[in-house]
């Protein structure tokens, strides 16, 4: 079965090509195709009778031709070749005639051959205008409604354009347009916006003389029907060649389906006749060009239709890419701790499944819906069992032909933490008044860094390399609890265990004494000072009054009191200490940015525009600068803080070295990079740079382009193949040397190519000489106050190192900005602050510092990212699973912006350092808060920049609250006037604690965030409801916590449930043993309600009272004379509310002999009763039948008897003779015979 393209189909796209537009902008999707129809118009001298002299004008869009034709009647009239390349031609056609009447076009020539045909011109007899064209285009507007552009083409200059509209006589709008193109706009398209309009033009000077109608244009309104469904079988992602079926289906029989493809509107339209409520659009050999987003819709015969679908994105490809694959926060980590596996690749709507090697089936799954979430594969708790190499592949439902190219896979590496070092104090734990202490931190290998935690401040910690720490206990602050950590360059992510602590103390009283002694000196100066110099005045006036003319008497009294001034004034610095003197940092205007744009990626030479981009807010013009002299261009500033400047194709004249300005009202900035074009077939040289080099650690090569989407490359002297290659990365790629060792000395250069074969190169750029030295330890550099801060704020950099007299400098990004050599006259540690009295908007950034002597210079210091914040708008952040959590689980903080590609950081109140960093590539981050105790507690906020600009930040995120619970004992939660009040009352919740002083907070199930937070001055908080409503009903619960460290919360008070009604809950009714009455047994009903003190009532259907009342919802149910049988229910009713009954539950029937299991029981028993009757039948027919033999019987037994008794007497009478044998049978025949009577 193939699609159709019936010829109506046309028709409806055309009809509904303003739906379409609205959901493409909607979507945020562009036309994939650049416009290359060409323009054509007329042009004459004579206003009032153009058709006296006419002249036709065709211009490319490209603005770039060397060919254009004229066609007329589909046949070729004429073409022009200008003798340089231009953007438009004229054809003159001189006086209208017979002759010169009919349809013309117009082409220009492109690198493929000849563009698009124009628009038709219709030239009809001399006395007519030209009929117009007339067509719809639409614009980004405002909800809830789609504006459109309706354009009508007069192809004259200054003609007055009119719009009609089908059943209005006047015209619903008119325009006279400077150009030959009139714009219509009817915004918020609505049903009353439905009709057929067409176009009409006039010369201004005879407005009797009319143009013909345009072709009407109808405007249907669609989106009057539900939308539809669009699902693909077997699945959205199929290889060239297989079958794809494309289902649609809505909720009306009978309507005429549609299905298109936005990439090319006007040429995927389909149309299918339904199946019932649904259509089937089959590919029966798919093609590479039939990928893309497919929707649908449907209409009726008045081709009113219906909502669109959602999109549908269909691939079509031979093989998947790659997956990649990261492990965060590292790939090494230790043992116990979380392990997130961010997996992605290209291909979307499939899901994904992350394999172990050596195991055949997946680990983990991740479906679409958690893709499109930014969830990943996590691993809680990682033991020795868990390391091994990941990978990631494509999880497809369905069965398809894709061959699977190679995964990169992550190595996981588990370990545990190195074992804890030993620290002692040198040369005594007692700290003296100006002497330090030196910390020793040592463990019997070698290590990659120390660090010094201090007990007492939670923001205090040192770094070191050798272990060595010096503490100095100016004003007695060096006191107090210290442990100290070592990370090995193994695993450089992994601190070890912490140290046994070490006090270090003072001597007692140490502390009052020298500030109570410091205070009297400080007041002694100041009164000595006020008494010599009334001393002074006191001599020149006594001097003056006896007239005493020695000199040396004035003199000898002025040089005793000056120098005890001096004498003063020495103490007095001596007392106060050496002063820490602050360097003002004096930004410049921030340097711009330059780069080169380009829509011919593989020659970009043939059409360049220039852009300078400025990160300051403030900029109010760019100047562009050639070789340093020549002035260019100005351009304003745009609401990006950014200017164009167009070249056009590049020419000789064009070739040179580049640099743009940025102004302000006040201040030019400093020069950007330099873009230096060489040529009309080279790339622009690009620039290198890279941090100095150490050895044995990481270093990265930064080389800057000057396009997008080009391709990197790094040279190394001597070495003819590139050192590293890196594909389209942007305007800028790094690349890494992993371990810096004297191997990797020497010139290094780059050089960009495109993307694309054949290759095209830049010039190389200007060589980088990488030379290891040996370096100082890097220092140890922060800011006075938090690095987050609002433009105006005051910002204090301290850079310090145990080293004496050296000098230091600040860098931001990597450009020195200040230096400081006031620490050359200080003895001792020395020690730097760069100050910045205002910051400005423009004055984030990276910032690092070094210090340096006659010899050497140190590393540079870890970088302190300084974010000015309130400059996008504030994100949200949400707590998962909530706010409240028990000590030991696990919290994800989501923090959401409003951009893509920024960096997020997460902060607590309380803590100087941003607690997270995270870049990610979409607008959003989630920071993991892992087992979580009494000091996470707190209030968090988070906070997004962009790391190209300045670290341009939003404002704070509002402020979420952290309650770790389970620390205290539960409180209890009780509702007054009771859990069940109708709609309009008040309502209290009390709170009861077992802390005085503390704060409550409410808390109500499927919310986040917390209801209510109140700190009453005793052990409970009235949480009072007024005017409660129905969503008012819910599950609430209640904690508290601690304001003060250590923020402990308790547990979670019982749940109470509570409901806004009118009237209560329905019951329950079951039934006990059973629903059938059996003999002689009765029937208990429990009926059970969800509210505590209730009272309950039983109800028997066709009594009008109650039957029976209970408390606790027991009734018993008997069966005399069959009463008990029929339909049962129950309700209920507050104690506190008599009125008020609840409805009543579903009834329950009790059945009796009647019912089915009576008839079941005397089904039995007549099976019983049937066996008895066959039984008792039978053994009487065996009775007779022994009656009847009875007779013979009888007889046969009275001879056997007489016989016998004979026998027997005969015995008798032998026995009674002496010496007669009796065992003689002779004996027996001789014998006297003697007959007796023998009863019978």
């Amino acid at each position: 079965m193939t699609l159709d393209r019936p010829g109506k189909g046309a028709t409806m796209l055309w009809k509904f090509t303003l739906l379409l537009f609205c959901i493409r902008l909607s979507l945020g999707m562009t036309s994939v195709a650049i416009q290359s129809q060409p323009e054509l118009w007329i042009e004459t001298n004579y206003p009032q009778a153009p058709w006296e002299n006419i002249t036709l004008w065709c211009k490319s869009p490209s603005r770039i031709s060397s060919k254009f034709l004229l066609l007329k009647d589909k046949t070729q009239m004429t073409w022009i070749r200008p003798s340089y390349k231009t953007f438009q031609v004229s054809f003159p056609i001189g006086a209208l005639t017979e002759s010169n009447t009919g349809l013309y076009r117009c082409c220009y020539w492109k690198e493929t051959g000849w563009s698009e045909p124009s628009k038709v011109l219709e030239l009809k007899a001399p006395g007519q205008l030209p009929k117009p064209i007339f067509w719809i285009q639409a614009e980004t507007s405002p909800l809830p409604g789609c504006n459109v552009n309706i354009l009508c083409h007069g192809w004259l200059q200054d003609l007055v354009f009119m719009l009609f509209k089908e059943g209005y006589a006047e015209p619903v709008d008119y325009q006279v347009p400077t150009g030959t193109v009139a714009i219509f706009s009817i915004a918020n398209m609505t049903p009353e916006s439905e009709g057929v309009y067409i176009c009409r033009t006039h010369i201004q000077m005879l407005p009797t003389l009319w143009s013909e109608p345009s072709n009407p244009l109808k405007l249907i309104v669609a989106g009057l029907y539900p939308k539809p469904t669009l699902t693909a079988y077997p699945g959205p992602i199929m290889a060239p060649g297989e079958s794809l079926n494309l289902r649609c289906q809505g909720p009306i029989y009978g309507m005429t389906f549609a299905l298109i493809r936005l990439e090319d509107l006007e040429k995927s339209f389909y149309r299918k006749r339904p199946i019932k409520n649904e259509a089937h659009f089959f590919f029966r050999a798919l093609k590479i060009h039939d990928a893309g987003h497919y929707l649908c819709f449907y209409y009726d015969g008045s081709n009113r239709g219906s909502l669109l679908s959602d999109v549908l994105k269909i691939w079509v490809t031979d093989t998947f890419p790659k997956t990649w694959l990261l492990a965060q926060p590292s790939p090494v980590v230790q043992m116990g701790q979380n392990v997130s596996l961010w997996c992605r690749g290209p291909v979307d709507g499939v899901g994904l499944a992350l394999y172990k090697k050596g195991e055949d089936k997946p680990l983990q799954l991740l479906d679409t819906t958690s893709i499109d979430d930014n969830e990943s594969f996590f691993l809680n708790n990682v033991t020795y069992s868990d390391a091994g190499i990941y990978s990631c592949h494509y999880l497809l439902s369905w069965k398809t032909s894709i061959r699977v190219t190679s995964h990169n896979t992550v190595e996981l590496v588990v370990v545990d933490k190195p074992s804890k070092p030993s620290l002692s104090a040198w040369p005594s734990t007692m700290c003296k008044p100006g002497k330090a202490i030196t910390l020793q931190c040592r463990v019997p290998y070698p290590v990659l860094e120390f660090s010094l935690e201090w007990e007492e401040r939670a923001t205090f910690q040192k770094f070191s390399v050798d272990g060595d720490f010096t503490i100095s206990n100016v004003e007695g602050k060096g006191t107090g609890t210290y442990s100290c950590s070592y990370r090995r360059e193994a695993h450089a992510n992994i601190w070890s265990h912490r140290s046994e602590p070490l006090k270090l103390m003072g001597p007692a009283g140490f502390l009052i004494w020298n500030y109570v002694l410091n205070e009297a000196i400080r007041l002694s100066l100041i009164i000595q000072l006020v008494a010599l110099l009334l001393v002074v005045l006191w001599i020149r006036w006594k001097c003056r009054r006896l007239r005493i003319r020695e000199a040396w008497l004035l003199g000898t009294a002025q040089g005793v009191t000056m120098l005890f001034i001096v004498t003063a004034l020495l103490c007095c610095g001596l007392c106060n200490g050496v002063l820490t003197e602050e360097t003002e940092i004096i930004m410049p205007t921030p340097k711009p940015e330059l780069w080169a744009e380009t829509n011919f990626p593989l020659a970009p030479w043939k059409n360049l525009t220039l852009w300078c981009r400025s990160p300051s807010s403030s900029t109010k013009e760019f100047v562009l600068l050639k070789d340093g002299t020549g002035w260019i261009a100005t351009r304003p500033a745009s609401e990006q803080v950014r200017a164009a400047f167009p070249l056009g194709a590049l020419t000789q004249s064009h070739i040179g070295s580049y640099h743009c300005h940025s102004w302000e009202e006040m201040a030019v900035s400093e020069p950007s990079e330099a873009l230096e074009l060489v040529g009309t077939d080279i790339l622009p040289k690009p620039v290198i740079s890279a941090s100095p080099p150490i050895r044995g650690q990481e270093l990265q090569i930064w080389c800057k382009g000057w396009l997008a989407g080009m391709g990197f490359a790094l040279y190394k002297d001597g070495v003819q193949e590139p050192v590293q290659q890196l594909g389209a990365v942007g305007r800028e790629a790094f690349f890494t040397i992993q371990r810096m060792e004297d191997k990797d000395e020497g010139n290094y250069s780059c050089r960009t190519h495109t993307e694309k074969h054949p290759f095209k190169w830049s010039e190389p750029s200007e060589p980088l000489e990488l030379v290891i030295k040996e370096m100082y330890p890097k220092p140890f550099f922060k800011t006075w106050a938090s690095p987050v801060v609002t433009p105006g704020a005051r910002v204090t950099f301290n850079c310090s190192t145990p080293h004496q007299r050296v000098s230091f400098i600040l860098y931001k990004d990597g450009s020195e900005i200040a230096s400081s050599d006031k620490s050359w006259a200080n003895p001792g540690a020395s020690a730097a602050h760069f100050l910045i009295i205002s910051v400005g908007i423009g004055d984030g950034g990276n910032y690092s510092c070094r210090y340096y002597d006659f010899a050497f210079w140190s590393e540079p210091s870890d970088p302190v990212e300084l974010v000015v914040t309130e400059f996008y708008p504030k994100p949200t952040l949400l707590a998962q699973p909530g706010p409240v959590v028990l000590p030991g689980k696990n919290v994800t903080l989501r923090c959401q912006g409003a951009f893509q590609g920024m960096r997020f950081a997460l902060l607590q109140e309380g803590t100087l350092v941003p607690l997270q960093f995270q870049s990610t590539p979409g607008n959003s981050a989630e920071f993991l808060l892992h087992t979580v105790g009494a000091e996470d507690s707190g209030n968090y906020s988070c906070v997004y920049y962009e790391t190209t600009m300045s670290n341009r930040g939003s404002h704070l995120s509002k402020s979420i609250m952290i309650w770790v619970t389970g620390l205290l004992p539960k409180p209890s939660l009780l509702a007054q006037p009771g859990p069940m009040v109708a709609p309009g009352e008040n309502m209290t919740l009390q709170c009861q604690g077992e802390l005085p002083d503390s704060t409550f907070v409410l808390l109500k199930e499927g919310t986040q965030e917390p209801l209510e937070q109140q700190r009453p001055s005793g052990y409970r908080a009235d949480f009072r409801m007024p005017a409660v409503r129905g969503e008012d009903s819910g599950i609430y619960s209640c904690i508290y916590y601690l304001d003060s460290a250590p923020f402990a919360a308790s547990n979670h008070s019982d749940s109470l449930k509570i409901w806004v009604t009118d009237k209560p809950p329905k019951p329950s009714l079951s039934a006990w043993p059973s629903t059938m009455f059996k003999l002689g047994k009765d029937i208990t009903l429990q009926c059970r309600g969800p509210l505590p003190g209730v009272e309950f009532v039983l109800e028997h259907d066709g009594e009008e009272a109650p039957q029976q009342f209970s408390e606790d919802g027991d009734f018993v149910i008997n069966n005399v004379e069959g009463k008990g049988i029929g339909n049962y229910s129950c309700s209920y009713r507050l104690q506190a509310y008599p009125d008020i009954w609840s409805e009543p539950s579903d009834l329950l029937e009790l059945v009796g002999a009647a019912g089915p299991a009576a008839q079941e029981c005397t089904v039995g028993n007549i099976v019983r009763s049937s066996l008895i009757v066959v039984v008792v039948v039978a053994l009487g027919v065996v009775l007779a039948i022994e009656w009847k033999k009875w007779p013979r019987l009888r007889t046969r037994d009275s001879e056997t008897d007489g016989r016998d008794q004979t026998i027997a007497l005969e015995e008798c009478n032998q026995e009674g003779e002496p010496g007669t044998s009796t065992n003689s049978p002779s004996s027996i025949s001789q014998g006297t015979s003697v007959e007796l009577p023998v009863p019978i």
